[in-house]
């Protein structure tokens, strides 16, 4: 890995094109120009991060180099993986020196926030922020898992949810099994004896089987739930795998007082999204369907 970027990141962060989901589809617009048959034939998100991070040490396929340097005219595919082509400029402004605590302070740099691009105290305070009509009005796909999942279940109406389903909206939700042992070691570490989180669980999915019900076949298959039965640990929402709202569940603790963080996809840096989506991933694979 090389300190330097190389010129395809910085290049992608020019065009704002850092994002996976938007390298895909500029990638395929390329590709249709250059060779129809390369349409969809994108990097993984691993592999694109290894093109990045300049852990290649030769250059991609010489489909992937085509469709590269059609997406950057005037480039080869050399220089696009090249660090010798990429001019960094110099600061003009020294960063201003931070008074002094005594003796043995130093000044430290600013930390990188990485993809995330804000954090709230409580889930109260982002969804002052982000409204539920906000992020799914024109969602196109949304990955839900937690324990009640409560953002779509009571912070959405049912017909928009009908709504986004008849246009082809792809839902998942993932909830902590109400029957399972996971939910009852969470009721006892908040302190509830009456089963309050396991009758909630059941009823938001109830709500959303009913939801199902009333579809067509189409829309109704695109309406996934499943359950899981695992110690809790993030509660998750993925907007058309470009925006993630990720919650730690922490100790004694209701899941509405817990700090939120809002990470937006930015495969050009070194992010969070790519590890919070495969924590989806694969919770939803060792799930089972309702």
């Amino acid at each position: 890995m090389t300190d330097q970027p190389i010129l395809l990141k910085v290049l992608l962060t020019q065009r704002h094109w850092q994002t996976y989901s938007t390298f895909c589809k500029e990638y395929d617009k390329a590709a249709k120009k250059v060779d129809p048959s390369l349409q969809g034939g994108w990097p993984s998100r691993a592999q694109l991060h290894r093109w990045l991070s300049g852990e290649l040490k030769g250059l991609p396929y010489s489909g992937h180099c085509r469709v590269l340097e059609a997406m950057f005219p005037g480039r080869s595919a050399h220089e696009l993986f090249s660090t010798n082509a990429v001019e960094v400029p110099t600061p003009r402004t020294e960063p201003e020196t931070a008074r002094s605590a005594g003796p043995e302070t130093q000044v430290c740099a600013m930390p990188q926030m990485a993809d995330v691009t804000a954090v709230f105290s409580s889930r109260a305070a982002f969804s002052s922020a982000y409204p539920a009509s906000t992020l799914f009005d024109s969602a196109k796909e949304i990955n839900a898992a937690g324990l009640s999942l409560n953002v779509l279940c009571h912070g959405y109406p049912d017909h928009q949810l009908r709504r986004l389903l008849d246009s082809g909206t792809r839902i998942r939700c993932l909830f902590l099994d109400p029957k399972g042992q996971a939910i009852r070691a969470r009721e006892a570490e908040e302190g509830y004896t009456d089963s309050t989180l396991t009758t909630l669980t059941a009823l938001n999915i109830t709500m959303l089987t009913r939801l199902r019900a009333r579809l067509d076949t189409a829309s109704a298959q695109r309406l996934e739930l499943h359950v899981y039965d695992e110690t809790i640990r993030f509660n998750l929402l993925i907007v058309d795998r470009a925006l993630c709202v990720m919650q730690p569940y922490l100790p004694q603790a209701r899941g509405v007082d817990s700090p939120t963080f809002v990470i937006r996809d930015n495969t050009a840096a070194e992010g969070l999204f790519p590890v919070f989506d495969q924590v989806f991933t694969e919770m939803w694979e060792r799930s089972k369907p309702v």
